[in-house]
């Protein structure tokens, strides 16, 4: 049952940074109302973004769509950016009174007032707009691959709520994009599929070392994780997600290029996500932050290793 504690009052003034957001100076020169505003898009935390981006051209790749459309690897990054904003700002309506009850959250713009719901629903409407013309450069079917996802993004918010197992359903969504990158050039196959399911246990690696850094907010608000729910077996489980997205990784390598060599382009992927488990502590936040954010380089490792198969 979430606590019935009395909520913290209410800000106007613009949100404060959260415990996790990266030094942006840009963002705090800003206007108290322009810098709240940035940080619900959470501008201050990239990393969000380019998780959401990188198993589009990675997608787009392991399709051959390098040589066939290569435009779409910069769509892509606009599309990353502007849906995960918009993401963001309907999370945190979805959730602005249990970030209230969570230390890391509870400065976020929507929980603490500095942005109402209303002008926030306006706002990733506005955002939504951007995702709209990258929409329009996609052939048919992957329009509709597309805007499928929206069942995934609208849900995802409630999935704390109803499962131990959140970062799953985060995993289905932010892994879409490489349905929608290989669709955009070809139709959907085995090593699509393959990608895929390695981008969801990627995903059920890394937003579980997230969730380490509020295990005990969490259990207080009476929020569900899989870092809960994995307790001190945190390591192992986050072990087996991430070498389960190898494998997954290097057999759809082989099956878009089958060659005994294909499978060796997903090592560096393989030895980044050992370098994490190996270096991770779960009971130090600032550790998990720190790997959760190395994702990023994963993430790059991920589309090098299509981009080495669909270009040969």
């Amino acid at each position: 049952m979430a606590s019935t504690a009395p909520l913290p009052p209410k800000r106007s003034i613009a949100a404060e940074a959260t415990p996790d957001a990266e030094a942006v100076g840009w963002i705090d020169k800003l206007p108290p109302r322009a810098r709240a505003y940035a940080r619900l898009a959470r501008l201050d935390r990239p990393i969000g973004a380019w998780l959401l981006y990188w198993p589009a051209p990675a997608g787009l790749a392991l399709a051959g769509g390098l040589y066939m459309d290569w435009a779409l690897v910069l769509w892509f990054a606009l599309g990353a950016f502007a849906m995960r904003a918009a993401g963001c700002v309907w999370n945190d309506i979805v959730d602005r009174d249990l970030d209230a009850r969570v230390a890391r959250t509870r400065a976020r713009p929507v929980a603490s007032g500095a942005i109402s719901v209303r002008a926030a629903l306006i706002y990733a409407v506005a955002l939504s707009a951007f995702g709209l013309i990258v929409l329009l450069q996609l052939r048919p079917f992957a329009q509709i691959v597309a805007l499928a996802s929206l069942a995934l993004v609208a849900a995802y918010p409630f999935m704390k709520r109803i499962t131990w197992w959140p970062q799953a359903w985060l995993g289905l969504t932010f892994n879409w994009g490489a349905l929608v990158g290989y669709t955009a050039i070809t139709d959907p196959a085995p090593p699509m599929l393959l990608l895929y399911a390695a981008g969801i246990a990627w995903t059920l690696g890394y937003d579980t070392i997230y969730a380490l850094q509020d295990i005990e907010d969490d259990a207080m608000a009476g929020i569900r994780s899989s870092a809960r729910r994995l307790g001190r077996h945190a390591r192992i489980g986050i072990a087996l997600f991430y070498a389960l997205s190898a494998a997954l990784l290097a057999t759809a390598l082989y099956l878009a290029l089958p060659d005994p060599l294909s499978p060796l382009a997903a090592l560096p992927f393989a030895l980044h996500l050992a370098w994490q488990v190996m270096a991770l502590r779960p009971s130090d936040s600032t550790n998990a932050l720190r790997l959760f954010r190395a994702n990023h380089q994963a993430g790059l490792l991920l589309f090098a290793a299509t981009a080495v198969v669909g270009l040969a």
